[in-house]
């Protein structure tokens, strides 16, 4: 197998951080000034809304922690933070009782 050198892997996350920002700043640059369709808007709600869960997911799933096992008391704790959002519609809240569930269970040794 060959090794890459350290230029060229610098080059590649120097090319992949200039064509990342170019990407965001096209759409930020081309809208600017304009408002945006309904449509887009529309969607772009959801977005907030998609990424706690999506970053959340692969932590409960597949947890370092436990090598990859599913573990009870993460379960526990992603369901229960997803009850209480769900029935308060506050984030704080669900974050506050999924951590108070998980902490909880890993101190009893689950």
């Amino acid at each position: 197998m060959n090794a890459l050198s350290p230029t060229t892997i610098w080059l590649a996350i120097a090319l992949l951080g200039v064509g990342t920002f170019a990407i965001r700043f096209s759409f930020l640059a081309l809208a600017s000034g304009r408002p945006l369709p309904e449509w887009a808007m529309r969607l772009l709600r959801y977005v907030p809304t998609s990424v706690l869960p999506a970053l959340v997911a692969p932590m409960v799933v597949w947890p370092p922690a436990t090598n990859g096992e599913l573990d009870p008391a993460r379960l526990a704790a992603a369901i229960t933070a997803l009850a209480v959002g769900a029935l308060w519609r506050n984030v704080l809240a669900a974050i506050g009782a999924g951590l108070a569930v998980l902490f909880g269970l890993l101190a009893l040794g689950f």
